[in-house]
């Protein structure tokens, strides 16, 4: 239910509940059963073996996604990036988040 009222989506480094809880974010996005919103995973160090794992292996290795919902992910290490990249994903649409 939040994620259905999410307007984006931070992901901080930790376990399984938190992969749980990304893939479902974009399993809900890639089904268009919820609105495509930015997903922010900070720390470029923790996420970027994953990422690479994805784009490699489930994208371009076996075509089990479309890259075009990768574009929703942006990697940060700061607060102030992670804000940015929400700007910009909003900016895109000419629509603003409500907060």
């Amino acid at each position: 239910m939040f994620i259905k009222y999410s307007q984006g989506f931070i992901v901080m480094p930790g376990g399984f509940g938190t992969l749980d809880e990304l893939f479902e974010a974009l399993t809900l996005i890639q089904t268009q059963k919820i609105a495509r919103f930015p997903i922010i995973l900070v720390g470029t160090k923790y996420w970027q073996g994953l990422l690479d794992w994805i784009k490699q292996t489930m994208g371009e290795k076996h075509h089990n996604i479309n890259a075009a919902d990768l574009e929703l992910i942006s990697m940060v290490d700061t607060a102030t990036d992670a804000v940015d990249a929400i700007d910009k994903f909003y900016s895109k649409y000419m629509l603003r988040p409500n907060f």
